[in-house]
């Protein structure tokens, strides 16, 4: 990033930060009585947590901006003020998040407050905060920023404190950066994979009968049955064996591992069963070592490449479901690897190799690399630390990724690379995590017997390159906006007879075509063939074949694409081989 572009950032946070204390200001011209929280400068704009007397809703957000707009045309300038503790607890007096605050700030550190003062110096309005912000109030244009909805928000993200009311704004440089801005999120909107879910027939969620949990649709289940098969197909010819481990097992596997100890309240309750504590299993590896353990190992054994799309069960607050991208049930796209130290750096290389190629299939290319080390309170010997990341390190230098140093952001238990990609609209994903671990191998006392025949402790490694199935989903959903390549499309060709009379011949191609093992539509049913094919684009389908008299005679097809286009007429046995050529080399086009 230039200097240039971390200038214009530092501003833009300025101008965002300063937008939610006049948005503070309004607030409490409009609505008296009202408490004021917190209003930090985000990603790509602003919020401020209120306690209002009575409730507000979407339809007081114009209000608020066009009193945001007198205060900007008022020419506030911001001023810095420090105070001492008492002096600040007796400013805000009537105000009890910020006396809380107040409270929290640690001794000698300075307490400072940002007042709004109007031409001759009158304060209108202060804001506890530490800044900074735009010197006074013309710097943000007034046609440059927007309120975009309401939330709920707990104070201090504790669901045992009150709820307050989080208005949430946007706010840029210009008029056309903001008009940029709210073009793009009109785009996530139609991408909203919810949405297309829902309109492609792919996926559903029902609270009633559990929240956070997936119900997969026929059209969706296509989907995972393509996604699963290449994923198995690929991880067989990479090395890797598949495994199959059972849902729940005995509560002293996940107290060996640790997680009762470190993620008990992300794991659901145990059951009794035969008078003993079993869980429903949160991850896999408890599993994976079991069968490791299940007979001697040797270094010739070495390395092993176990995989397993395996279905686990994590508590998440009802607050941040969302869709497919954080649910309570997902299967993980999950494997673990048992090396010798001599074989890790190898590894390593080889399994981000194969991550980056799963995503090149799926049409990722823009990826970054996170490289996370040691935090203060961790397991496991310096060396092993040390050797582990140069491992990792040297695999992201050698695809030639860019990467940035996570310091600090690894698990107590090992160092890792996560990888974050760029979808269609630019929006950063972290999916894959490659992780080393030196706690479970440690803890369920794995060893092997090496070529000098010694006991020795194997590296276990935990890996997930496309992280979950669900999530996954999600993201692909969005990437594509639902117009999937053909060989994950769930429905890859409809054919459409011209008429009635024609549904014989149509028929006739569609059960050709279903032999060949595509995934047809037959389109023969009521309704006229302008209606079906607007139908068949609106649910994205690829190819949708044309069958009339003309085609009916010479044994072809009119072909018209998703997009509008169409391809020259084909024998059925042409168009065959086309699809065919694009499913087998898995093409991102039509």
């Amino acid at each position: 990033m230039s200097d240039i572009q971390v200038k214009n950032s530092e501003k833009l946070q300025m101008i965002r930060h300063s937008a939610a204390h006049i948005m503070a200001e309004a607030v409490k011209r409009l609505f008296p009585g009202t408490k004021t929280a917190i209003g930090p400068a985000i990603e790509n704009g602003f919020y401020y947590d209120f306690l209002f007397e009575k409730p507000i809703g979407s339809e007081n957000l114009p209000e608020i901006e066009a009193e945001m707009k007198r205060i900007i045309d008022s020419r506030e300038d911001f001023v810095r003020v420090e105070l001492g503790r008492d002096e600040a607890k007796a400013r805000f007096a009537d105000e009890p998040f910020k006396t809380e605050l107040v409270d929290a700030i640690p001794e000698g550190e300075a307490i400072s407050v940002y007042e709004q003062r109007v031409s001759g110096g009158r304060t209108v309005f202060a804001d506890l905060c530490r800044g900074p912000h735009v010197a006074n109030t013309r710097e943000i244009n007034s046609d440059a920023f927007k309120l975009m909805n309401i939330a709920g928000a707990y104070w201090r993200g504790d669901e045992k404190r009150g709820m307050l009311t989080r208005v949430y704004g946007t706010a840029w440089e210009s008029p056309k950066d903001l008009k940029a801005y709210i073009a793009f999120l009109d785009e996530v909107e139609k991408r909203d994979h919810r949405r297309l879910g829902k309109e492609l027939d792919l996926f559903s969620t029902h609270e009633e009968a559990g929240a956070g949990l997936i119900y997969w649709h026929p059209n969706g289940g296509r989907m995972r049955v393509a996604v699963e098969d290449f994923w198995r197909r690929e991880h067989y010819r990479n090395g890797y064996e598949i495994l199959y481990t059972p849902h729940i097992g005995k509560s002293w596997l996940w107290e060996t591992s640790g997680h009762l100890g470190f993620y008990k309240s992300n794991m659901y309750s145990p059951m009794q069963i035969d008078n003993q504590d079993y869980i429903i299993k949160p991850m896999n590896c408890p599993f994976h070592i079991m069968i490791y353990k299940d007979k001697g190992r040797s270094y010739r054994d070495l390395p092993l490449r176990w995989a397993e799309l395996g279905t686990v069960y994590r508590y998440e607050r009802s607050g941040v479901l969302h869709g497919l991208l954080r649910v309570r049930g997902f299967t993980q796209d999950d494997a673990h690897i048992f090396c010798t130290p001599e074989q890790m750096e190898d590894e390593i290389e080889e399994t981000l190799r194969f991550s980056l190629h799963l995503w090149k299939v799926f049409g990722f290319s823009d990826i970054k690399a996170y490289l996370a080390t040691r935090p203060a309170e961790s397991v496991g010997e310096q060396s092993r630390w040390d050797a582990a990341l140069e491992s990792l390190r040297k695999a992201i230098e050698k695809q030639g990724l860019p990467y940035e140093v996570d310091e600090g952001g690894g698990a107590f238990y090992g160092p890792k690379i996560d990888l974050k990609i760029k979808d269609a609209l630019g929006r950063e994903w972290q999916m894959t995590t490659i992780q080393f671990d030196f706690n479970e191998p440690e803890r369920f006392d794995m060893t092997f017997i090496d070529s000098d025949g010694q006991k020795k402790r194997p590296y276990m490694v935990h890996r997930a390159l496309l992280g979950s199935l669900e999530r996954f989903f999600g993201v692909l959903i969005e990437h594509f906006g639902g117009a999937f390549p053909v060989w994950l499309a769930p429905e890859q060709v409809a054919v459409i007879p011209v008429s009635e009379s024609f549904n014989d011949y149509a028929k006739k191609v569609a059960a050709e075509l279903k032999a060949k093992d595509f995934r047809v539509s037959d389109e023969t049913g009521d309704g006229r063939l302008n209606a079906k094919i607007r139908d068949c684009q609106t649910r994205k389908i690829p190819y949708m074949l044309v069958a009339g008299q003309k085609e009916a005679d010479e044994g072809t097809v009119s072909i018209r694409l998703r997009d509008g286009r169409q391809l020259p007429p084909m024998r059925q046995e042409d168009f065959a081989a086309y699809a065919e050529e694009k499913v087998r080399t898995r093409s991102l086009e039509l």
